[in-house]
C-alpha cells in the first residue's frame, strides 16, 4: 500500500471522526415545579417552583455536559413536636406533662450551581445526573404558635448534593423533565431534636427550552 494511499485513508478516516464527534453549544431556559422535603423531620412537603439557564455542550451523539445556573425554593411544612408542658393540680399536688405540637412553614430560596451530565437512550429520550452547590440566599420559617419560633432555624448556608433524572426533548427544542435532587448538608435545625440531620429532598417536575445552536 502506497503513501498516498494511507493518507487518504487516515483523511477519510479523520473525517468520519469529526463529523460523528462535531461538538454544538446551545443555550437555554427551564423551568418547573418543587415539591421539596426536609428529611429527618416530622414536616410534610412543600410546593414551590425553580428556574434558571444553562449551556448545553454536546460532545457526541450520547454525551452531552450541561452547567446550570438556578434559582430554586425548596423547604417543607406541617406539624411539628415543640417539646413540653407542666401544669400543676393544686388539689393533688402534683403536675401533668403533655406534650406540645405546633406548625412550621420553612421556605429555604437557593441559588444553585449544577453541573449535568446527560446521555441520550435515542433521538429524544435521555438520563441526567450530576452535582450541584447551593448557597442559600434566603429563608423564612413561620412558627405557630409564635413564641416557639427561636426553636427552628436554617442549617448551612452552602448545601452540596447530587441531581438525577430523565427527560423526553421534542424537535421543536422543547423537553420535558422529572428530577431527583438529594442534600447531604444540615439545612434545616429543630432545637427540639437537635440530634438528627435534617437535608434537602426535591422532586421536580419541569420544562426546557433551548435557542438555536451555535457550532464550534
Amino acid at each position: 500500500m502506497t503513501k498516498q494511499n494511507l493518507a487518504i485513508i487516515a483523511l477519510t478516516f479523520f473525517a468520519f471522526i469529526t463529523t460523528q464527534a462535531q461538538v454544538t453549544f446551545k443555550p437555554g431556559i427551564h423551568a418547573g415545579v418543587n415539591i421539596s422535603k426536609l428529611t429527618n423531620t416530622d414536616l410534610g412537603t412543600k410546593t414551590d417552583f425553580y428556574i434558571g439557564g444553562f449551556g448545553a455542550l454536546k460532545l457526541g451523539r450520547v454525551y452531552t455536559l450541561q452547567p446550570e445556573l438556578t434559582y430554586s425554593r425548596q423547604g417543607g411544612k406541617g406539624t411539628a413536636d415543640m417539646g413540653t408542658t407542666s401544669v400543676y393540680n393544686p388539689q393533688t399536688n402534683t403536675y401533668t406533662t403533655t406534650s406540645v405540637s405546633g406548625t412550621v412553614d420553612a421556605s429555604l430560596q437557593y441559588i444553585s450551581a449544577i453541573t449535568i451530565n446527560k446521555f441520550n437512550f435515542t433521538e429524544n429520550l435521555y438520563a441526567l445526573a450530576g452535582p450541584f452547590a447551593d448557597i442559600l440566599i434566603a429563608d423564612n420559617i413561620k412558627v405557630e404558635p409564635k413564641e416557639k419560633e427561636y426553636n427552628f432555624n436554617k442549617g448551612q448556608d452552602i448545601d452540596l448534593g447530587i441531581i438525577a433524572g430523565l427527560g423526553y426533548s421534542l424537535k421543536n427544542g422543547i423537553a420535558f423533565e422529572a428530577r431527583v435532587k438529594k442534600g447531604f448538608t444540615n439545612a434545616f435545625i429543630n432545637y427540639y431534636d437537635e440530634s438528627s440531620d435534617s437535608n434537602n429532598l426535591v422532586f421536580q417536575l419541569g420544562a426546557a427550552y433551548t435557542f438555536g445552536k451555535q457550532k464550534i
